[in-house]
């Protein structure tokens, strides 16, 4: 897989970097709206990285909040950069758009927390796992697409093994149904709880089960998230980080920073209440020898 960005990193630093001139020219995003005779929504998407800035937005934008000819510049060439591809881009329909976002943001990002109460994360399933979650989720897609999707979920799984340190943190709070919830066959589950039990000896990879036996817990409310940090790089300031959480007909994007806290704390309570990595890892070998007698 090539270690290609696509248009996600740039975009971010030119959002940045336009919310940056923007508060430093006093003025708020409501005002620049206004200015710039479109919807609070648009700015807000162009300033998160979410949304693509076409160049006459950018010099817009510049010309707006004064920024010298050289930034402006700088900002326009960026632009320009947003507009390449990453190698997802290959898989075409057979992602949605919103998704095609989430995958480069979780091939930027250098560390990924899951918390996942229905089914393994996409980035630690089987082939044959994921073509299970495939026929259930998307009846009517064809074969073909079925085979692209299951494809462009696979390639995500390079990161996993990247040469350290470029491979990311990776940490997943399962609970203990998406072990127990078959899919397909039963040496379909075994193959993937045995993948899960490999991946988990991985330095940077951490698998944490949550018992049913704890009951309901914060995660309950709120539901499966993912939480996304990413690196210094060469800048003073990272990114800011992003919460992802996903349903029927998109997903959230949230990287306020009072967001991003309240979850880390959803975060910290479902890892409170989790089995450490060893007795994790006996849990699931227990299942793996129910599902293969049973």
């Amino acid at each position: 897989m090539a270690e290609d960005m696509g248009s996600t990193v740039p975009r971010r630093r030119l959002g940045k970097a336009l919310r940056d001139l923007r508060t430093e020219a006093g003025i708020t995003l409501d005002a620049a709206a206004e200015a710039l005779e479109c919807s609070r929504q648009k700015v807000w998407r162009i300033e998160s990285g979410l949304g693509s800035a076409r160049g006459v937005d950018v010099r817009a934008m510049c010309e707006l909040y004064a920024a010298a000819p050289d930034m402006t510049r700088a900002l326009l060439a960026l632009a320009a950069e947003t507009k390449a591809k990453g190698w997802w881009h290959a898989y075409g329909d057979a992602i949605p758009d919103w998704f095609e976002l989430y995958v480069g943001l979780e091939s930027a990002a250098s560390r990924l927390r899951f918390y996942k109460n229905s089914l393994v994360p996409g980035l630690l399933q089987t082939r044959d796992y994921a073509l299970g979650i495939y026929r259930i989720d998307q009846p009517d897609m064809s074969e073909d697409d079925r085979e692209r999707a299951v494809e462009l979920r696979l390639q995500r799984q390079a990161l996993l093994t990247r040469r350290l340190p470029k491979a990311p943190q990776v940490q997943v709070v399962l609970c203990e149904s998406v072990l127990l919830r078959p899919v397909e066959s039963p040496a379909t589950m075994a193959q993937q709880l045995g993948q899960l039990l490999q991946l988990s000896t991985l330095p940077h990879v951490s698998l944490r089960v949550l018992p049913l036996a704890v009951g309901p817990h914060r995660g309950a409310v709120g539901g499966e998230f993912v939480l996304l940090d990413f690196p210094l790089g060469n800048r003073s300031t990272p990114d800011p980080s992003v919460v992802y959480s996903e349903s029927w007909t998109g997903a959230l994007y949230l990287d306020r920073p009072s967001e991003f806290a309240a979850y880390e704390k959803a975060w910290a309570s479902l890892l409170a209440l989790s089995l450490d990595a060893e007795q994790s890892r006996q849990l699931i070998n227990k299942i793996v020898g129910e599902v293969h007698h049973g």
